[in-house]
């Protein structure tokens, strides 16, 4: 091993190595810089949040909530609606979001 040639040779490979392990951290860097830019694409391009939400039972059928358009808990099974539709909604007998009381915005008094 102290020959110098087989040294130089053992530090050519290191190179080669490094070099092949910096070209592999670059496409990462590549991948992981285009999935941000796709995310934020995507964000971007993502349509407002509704004013108010109708949120359907399991069946899919029954309203069971109106919430205010940004409530962290309207769930997956709610529809955008309207003003309208939404104290509509409330006059008929389905409760209001207990976290965001769309009733107290919508200005909708019980009775």
């Amino acid at each position: 091993m102290n020959d110098p040639e087989s040294r130089l040779a053992l530090l050519r490979f290191l190179e080669r190595v490094q070099e092949r392990d910096l070209a592999r951290t670059r496409r990462w860097i590549a991948d992981e810089e285009r999935r941000q830019a796709e995310h934020r694409r995507g964000l971007l391009a993502r349509p407002p949040a509704p004013d108010w939400v109708i949120e359907r039972g399991l069946s899919g059928q029954e309203a069971v909530y109106v919430h205010a358009g940004g409530c962290w808990n309207a769930g997956r099974r709610g529809k955008g609606v309207d003003r309208d539709l939404a104290r509509r909604a409330l006059a008929d007998g389905v409760k209001a979001c207990p976290q965001c009381r769309p009733d107290t915005e919508l200005g909708f008094v019980d009775g």
